[in-house]
C-alpha cells in the first residue's frame, strides 16, 4: 500500500510539474513584446515603396526650418524618390510669430517646386498640405479661409513638446465639427503622454497619430524610441512619414532600411499612407 500510494504521489507531482510549465510557456510566448525573441527574423528593406507615401516633411524652400532654397528642395525630394516614395505631400510650420506662412505663399512655393521638378525630370508626385502649431492663431485659421489638409480633408497638426495645448479637445472636436479629420504629428515626442492610455484617449476623441519613422531608430533618444514603439505595438499607429528636414534625416532614412526595429514594423503593420496615393485634397 505505501508503494501505490508514492507511485499515486509521483504520478501526481509529474502532472502538476507539466501542468506550471504549459502555464509558463504559454503566457511566454503569447505575450512576447514585439521586436522580441523567437520572432521570425525580417530581411532588409529594399527602400520605403510599402508605404509609397510621405506625407510630412518640409520641403518647400525658404519657408520654415527645412530646405532653405530650391536647390536643396529638388535634392531632398529626388533622395526620397529614391528611397521608393511615390507621393510626397509636403507640410511646411504654420506657427503665429515664427513660421507665419499663408496657404497663398505656400501654393506659390508649391507651384515654383512642381515646375522645377518637371525640368529635372523627376516623376514622384508632389504636392502640399501643412503642420500648423495649435494656439490662438489657429483657432483664427479653422475659423476663417479652408486649411491646407492632405487628402481625406485630414489635417497635421502639432504641439509644444513640453506641455500639451490646454483646450486641445476642444479643437479636436471643432475640426471634426467643420468636415476634418485631425491627425497629430509625432505623438511619440510629446514628454507628457507617457502610457498606452493616452494614445488610446487621443484616438477615442477622432485624433489619429502620425509616428515619425526615425523615432523608431533611436534618432530622437530611448525615450521617444519607446514611446513609438508603445504607439506601433498598441496598434494606434495609423501614419509613419519622414519629417524630413535636411541631408541628415535622408542619410538616416537610408540606414534604418537595415535597422531591426523598422524591419519588424514595416513587415508586421500595415498603415494608411497608401490611402493618400494620388487622392485629392478634399
Amino acid at each position: 500500500m505505501p508503494e501505490q500510494a508514492g507511485e499515486i504521489n509521483a504520478n501526481n507531482f509529474f502532472v502538476f510539474t507539466v501542468m506550471m510549465a504549459w502555464k509558463y510557456f504559454n503566457k511566454l510566448f503569447t505575450h512576447q513584446p514585439m521586436f522580441g525573441l523567437f520572432k521570425k527574423k525580417p530581411l532588409p528593406l529594399e527602400n520605403y515603396s510599402v508605404l509609397g507615401t510621405d506625407m510630412h516633411s518640409h520641403l518647400l524652400p525658404g519657408i520654415d526650418d527645412g530646405a532653405p532654397d530650391l536647390e536643396t528642395s529638388l535634392g531632398l525630394i529626388g533622395q526620397l524618390q529614391a528611397l521608393g516614395f511615390r507621393q510626397i505631400y509636403t507640410t511646411p510650420h504654420i506657427r503665429e510669430g515664427l513660421y507665419p506662412n499663408t496657404p497663398e505663399l505656400v501654393l506659390k512655393k508649391r507651384d515654383e517646386v512642381q515646375t522645377a521638378l518637371q525640368q529635372a525630370g523627376l516623376t514622384v508626385n508632389f504636392d502640399v498640405a501643412a503642420e500648423y502649431f495649435l494656439d490662438e492663431s489657429f483657432d483664427a485659421a479653422l475659423r476663417g479661409s479652408a486649411l491646407l489638409c492632405l487628402p481625406g480633408r485630414r489635417v497635421l497638426i502639432e504641439m509644444s513638446p513640453r506641455q500639451p495645448y490646454p483646450d486641445l479637445h476642444r479643437v479636436l472636436f471643432d475640426l471634426q465639427m467643420s468636415g476634418y479629420h485631425p491627425v497629430l504629428a509625432h505623438p511619440e515626442r510629446y514628454t507628457y503622454y507617457k502610457r498606452t492610455e493616452d494614445y488610446e484617449q487621443l484616438k477615442t476623441l477622432g485624433c489619429s497619430l502620425q509616428v515619425n519613422m526615425l523615432s523608431l531608430t533611436g534618432y530622437y533618444g530611448k525615450p521617444v524610441q519607446a514611446a513609438a514603439q508603445m504607439i506601433i505595438q498598441g496598434k494606434l499607429a495609423d501614419f509613419l512619414a519622414t519629417d524630413l528636414h535636411h541631408e541628415r534625416h535622408v542619410e538616416k532614412l537610408q540606414q534604418a532600411l537595415k535597422h531591426p526595429v523598422m524591419m519588424a514594423v514595416l513587415s508586421e503593420n500595415t498603415f494608411l499612407n497608401t490611402e493618400l496615393e494620388r487622392s485629392e485634397c478634399v
